[in-house]
């Protein structure tokens, strides 16, 4: 609020009295009402003005308009009783209070900006209050721009693809749906909030007529060669545009995925080791106690959590897989929260399960679909991503056979399932089909040695072919 207070000195006699009657000319005074809201000091006046504490003996107050809230404010001007000025503005409305600006919301500490992804609606439409009109889409998450108030959008003032801070306005709505009209996205937020060309400019051209000739410059008596070609940045295009091929623009996520990605094979020294599971007795106790399980739990049992509580097995086994340098220094953990990575539409996700060695088969399994569903639908938080200490990747669900997967910073391992194929193994001296998996676990070898990662994969590989080891905890 800006608020200009100019003092005059009054002479005495003649002074007071011109003031006295100025100030009643200009001002409407109130009723004694208003009295308590101005407290006498001696001979002095003085008003409690919100914001501004104590004013003494002043004779005018020049404010600008602005947002003043919803609380009216009373001042003193030439000894006369207070006057109220009613606010004529409230936040995020409009003079008459029937335009609602629908503005960019919060999005997290550690996020500062969020490109604008989509407009959900269209002008003229109807919203409800909290409907979502856009979507912001940021390095981790994408964000919705619900609606304050229930109405019609008048006008989007922002466009597809524009970056935009908590706080930037993006659209206007009008509460009554007086003056809304069917206008495509694009129209609305790019033609028709084409400011007007400013005044100076056009004085410009008009006093362009008027300017003197520049003086001929003299020619150079040898001339120059020419400055070498500027060299290509690494992120403009290095061959011409062909046929048939189409170029856009990485989302946020992507590129953020990419860079994270990057940086852990610049950061770790990564190795792979593999070994390979019989999934027979896990697929026969699912078979044997899934009707049972959804009955009892309300979710389905799968082959997930098995591993989840495997990995928690190893990494209580061993710690320093669980582990992460720090400087000079190794953090070690004393709980775990597994990473479950998942892929979307738009990127790879890693929403975690905080303290996974406290859950059972039923915990973990609801936890595994509350935050498959949010991280599909887009509704997960950053909250719901942050943190996690060893993470499980399931390639197995798209038919990978084998891969070596990529350490998720600031972790140190990750474990890799793959997909589940029918193959002869040899058991009690006998070739038989068998259900296999291929598994992998990617280990930072700065902190891991080869023999605590076989030892960790090891164990997985005990755990998930006879889990009655998980019972009796050997």
């Amino acid at each position: 609020m800006m608020l200009g207070v100019v003092r005059r000195r009054l002479a005495s006699g003649g002074g007071s009295s011109s003031a006295s009657s100025l100030g009643q000319s200009l001002l409407k005074s109130r009723s004694a009402a208003s009295g308590r809201r101005i407290a006498s000091v001696g001979d002095e006046r003085v008003v409690l003005f919100q914001g501004c504490g104590p004013v003494r003996n002043f004779c005018h107050v020049a404010m600008r308009r602005c947002s003043v809230g919803s609380r009216s404010m009373r001042v003193v001007a030439f000894n006369n009783p207070a006057v109220e000025i009613l606010p004529q503005w409230r936040l995020f409305s409009t003079e008459s209070g029937d335009l609602v600006d629908a503005v960019v919301p919060f999005m997290g500490e550690s996020i500062t900006d969020g490109t604008l992804a989509k407009f959900l609606k269209n002008p003229g439409d109807r919203v409800e209050v909290d409907e979502p009109i856009a979507q912001i889409e940021t390095d981790k998450v994408t964000i919705d721009v619900a609606s304050p108030e229930a109405g019609v959008i008048q006008k989007f003032v922002a466009k597809e693809g524009e970056t935009v801070e908590p706080g930037t306005k993006i659209a206007v709505i009008s509460q009554s749906g007086e003056g809304a009209t069917h206008v495509a996205p694009s129209e609305s937020a790019g033609e028709k909030a084409t400011p007007p060309p400013r005044p100076a400019e056009k004085v410009e051209e008009k006093q362009k007529p008027k300017a003197e000739p520049a003086p001929v410059a003299e020619k150079p008596k040898a001339s120059l060669p020419p400055p070498p070609p500027a060299k290509r940045s690494a992120t403009e295009p290095q061959l011409p545009p062909k046929e048939r091929e189409r170029r856009i623009p990485m989302t946020r996520l992507r590129k953020r995925v990419a860079a994270r990605l990057k940086d852990s094979q610049n950061t770790f020294a990564l190795l792979t080791t593999f070994n390979e599971v019989d999934m027979t007795n896990l697929m026969k106790l699912r078979s044997d106690y899934k009707d049972a399980f959804l009955e009892k739990h309300g979710v389905k049992l799968g082959l997930m959590s098995g591993f989840v509580k495997a990995a928690v097995s190893g990494l209580q086994n061993q710690p320093i897989i669980n582990a992460v340098i720090d400087g000079d220094d190794i953090i070690y953990r004393d709980y775990v929260d597994i990473s479950i990575a998942v892929g979307t539409p738009k990127g790879l996700v890693v929403p975690v399960i905080r303290d996974a060695e406290k859950m059972n088969f039923a915990d973990v399994e609801k936890a595994i679909n509350t935050l498959a569903k949010k991280a599909n639908d887009g509704s997960i938080s950053i909250d719901e991503m942050a943190g996690g200490t060893f993470t499980i990747s399931n390639g197995g669900v798209y038919g990978s056979l084998l891969s070596t997967p990529i350490i998720n910073p600031p972790q140190s391992a990750i474990l890799g399932m793959h997909s589940i194929v029918s193959r002869p193994m040899v058991v009690g001296g006998n070739v038989v089909p068998r259900p296999m998996m291929y598994i992998a676990l990617t280990y930072d070898h700065r902190l891991i040695d080869g023999r605590e990662a076989v030892f960790f994969l090891r164990r997985i590989k005990d755990v998930v072919e006879d889990p009655r080891r998980l019972l009796l905890d050997i």
